[in-house]
């Protein structure tokens, strides 16, 4: 009985502060805390604008002298939204942009990267001159493009006129071709991005697989439907994704190339919102389209994860 009372006094007595701290700061727990940091910046950056936006969107803000004063409306933007006559027109002209943008740059960034992966001689100068429009600044493309388009001086107009033209098409100040001349400037600007995901993927394909294939007779053409295809497939969903959520969001180069003119041609929703927020400086209605515009590409992205979600498991 004397052993024990020795052992206990000789034990060291631990307080409960200090108890409590060895659990919040000790070795297990050392993980959570390394993840505060982020968990801060992200509520601090993502979350709060976020709620802010939620709240500006049922709301209405009007400026009172000098101050911004709220006035919570519930779901009335949506009588907004019923009589905005340019909402709908921009909407649809960002869908087919999107659509069309996404498919022209997919088959041939996918192209481009199956070509310069099979070339030998000068590979190194035609990756380099596929991306260099993705460095170019999206303002300067614009304003490089709109001479290129101009109708007294511009290089397509030149080029028509001598050839024998004689009225050659006004480009971006027609109102069947502006949308057209605008996805031209856009799949030659982001083509290079689509081509550098399929580049880096189909560099990632085993050689030994494709010489397999080419053992068993195989063509070149068959190689890119049955192998090559097959195993893209994924990495061409997740570039068309980023692709697609980038296209949602274009502004800079329809702004400097057509500023959504002429008329609503080529409005799109990013730049009606722009002019409703700073414009017409209706904040909570500028909010509730943005919503609107995350809502739609929200279905997007649940329509990519599906079909991403199915070919892996028609692959395994």
């Amino acid at each position: 009985m004397s052993e024990n009372i020795v052992s206990d006094v000789s034990k060291p007595k631990i307080s409960l502060t200090q108890g409590l701290r060895a659990k919040l700061f000790g070795a297990g727990s050392f993980k959570y805390w390394s993840l505060a940091p982020l968990i801060i910046i992200l509520f601090i950056f993502t979350v709060l604008p976020i709620f802010q936006l939620l709240q500006m969107s049922v709301s209405e803000l009007t400026f009172v002298e000098g101050k911004l004063e709220s006035e919570y409306i519930g779901l009335g933007h949506f009588d907004d939204l019923a009589k905005d006559p340019i909402a709908g027109i921009a909407i649809k002209n960002t869908l087919v942009y999107v659509v069309t943008v996404v498919i022209l740059e997919t088959f041939t960034g996918f192209f481009l990267a199956v070509a310069i992966s099979r070339t030998k001689t000068f590979s190194t100068l035609y990756r380099s001159v596929v991306i260099i429009p993705l460095l170019i600044p999206p303002v300067a493309i614009g304003t490089m493009w709109s001479l290129m388009y101009d109708y007294n001086y511009g290089l397509f107009t030149t080029i028509l006129i001598s050839l024998g033209v004689n009225n050659p098409p006004l480009w971006t100040a027609d109102p069947d071709l502006a949308l057209i001349s605008v996805v031209i400037v856009d799949v030659w600007h982001w083509t290079s991005f689509m081509f550098l995901i399929m580049l880096a993927g189909i560099e990632s394909i085993p050689p030994s697989l494709l010489e397999a294939a080419r053992v068993d007779g195989a063509n070149e053409r068959t190689i890119i439907r049955r192998v090559i295809l097959p195993i893209m497939a994924p990495t061409i969903l997740v570039a068309m994704l980023l692709r697609t959520i980038l296209a949602f969001k274009v502004f800079d180069q329809i702004f400097v190339l057509t500023s959504g003119g002429p008329g609503t041609a080529t409005q799109v929703i990013s730049m009606h919102i722009y002019k409703i927020f700073s414009e017409q400086a209706r904040f909570g209605y500028a909010a509730f389209l943005s919503l609107l515009v995350a809502a739609i590409m929200t279905i997007f992205v649940a329509f990519y994860l599906w079909a991403n979600d199915m070919i892996r498991r028609n692959l395994t």
